[in-house]
């Protein structure tokens, strides 16, 4: 039973230690600017791969019509 009681005071005062670092919140932050980075991304590509499946049409209707 001893055991048992000193795991959870070292989880607990781990806890206490993780929620009074700043570091952890300064990773998130990271994160969040990241996350916001690849979304942005994606959908930059996505509007640049519908104009150039547009493009890849029109060629092919060229080269289609030119046989």
């Amino acid at each position: 039973m001893k055991s048992v009681v000193s795991l959870a005071t070292i989880a607990g005062r781990t806890l206490l230690r993780a929620l009074r670092t700043t570091r952890g919140a300064t990773a998130i932050e990271y994160g969040l600017i990241l996350a916001f980075i690849v979304i942005a991304m994606i959908a930059g590509l996505t509007a640049l791969a519908d104009s150039t499946t547009g493009m890849w049409g029109k060629v092919d209707t060229k080269v289609a019509g030119a046989r």
